[in-house]
């Protein structure tokens, strides 16, 4: 949210990834309680990381921790099947975790700028850094889909407003803080992990939001690299 571009059609396909056209159809007849009894090409790794039997075969029971999961992040549709978008969900998260709290192991994100905001893409997590020091994070965020990707490079904070509402959707866009052009850091009534992604902006829980807003001001440097996956 918050681009500076106006939005176009893009339709991103996310369904045809997320199960094969059978499955789709089913789910075009039924609603979203309903749950296919199709194994996905995923269903191995879906099944261990939601603590289920790793057998690979799709139960009742796997379904429904799969569609729960689905329905936590807004993954569509959610009928319980384990395609690619649904692992690759969880793949972030694993390797999101993996992360720890040195987020800028490899330096990518600049270190002689004092406080600086970094986000890298490819991961999908933000931190703020003095120096070498971690001063808060890393934290999942949500960027730009395919076709609204936020863009990289070294920026600055030119712009905050608490109470922003986006002209371009017409929505609330608290705890905006402005980097480049229309993108902005702030708050988002959704999962980090909600496909495909913002029109741009860099999506933050309200609770995030507020702390970076506390610990930014406006001239401060913002940091953006790597790359979103799927875009």
């Amino acid at each position: 949210m918050g681009d500076t571009r106006r939005r176009a059609a893009v339709v991103l396909g996310v369904t045809a990834l997320v199960a094969p056209v059978a499955v789709v159809a089913n789910a075009g007849t039924a609603q979203a309680a309903s749950c296919t009894t199709q194994a996905g090409p995923y269903q191995k790794q879906v099944e261990k990381f939601l603590g289920r039997p790793v057998d690979g075969k799709q139960s009742t029971a796997d379904c429904k921790a799969i569609q729960a999961f689905q329905t936590k992040h807004g993954i569509k549709p959610n009928i319980g099947y384990a395609g690619p978008v649904t692992w690759g969900v969880m793949d972030l998260m694993l390797k999101q975790k993996a992360v720890g709290s040195n987020p800028n192991k490899a330096g990518k994100c600049p270190v002689n700028k004092g406080r600086i905001a970094c986000v890298n893409l490819t991961l999908q997590l933000s931190w703020i850094q003095d120096g070498k020091k971690l001063v808060y994070g890393p934290v999942p965020v949500r960027t730009g889909r395919d076709g609204y990707e936020t863009r990289t490079g070294l920026k600055k904070i030119y712009w905050r407003n608490i109470d922003h509402v986006s002209t371009i959707y017409d929505v609330p866009m608290p705890y905006s803080q402005f980097f480049d052009g229309g993108q902005a850091f702030h708050s988002a009534n959704l999962s980090m992990w909600n496909p495909p992604g913002s029109h741009g902006c860099v999506n933050m829980t309200t609770a995030t939001a507020k702390k970076y807003w506390s610990l930014l001001k406006k001239g401060d440097d913002v940091y953006v690299y790597g790359r979103k996956p799927g875009t």
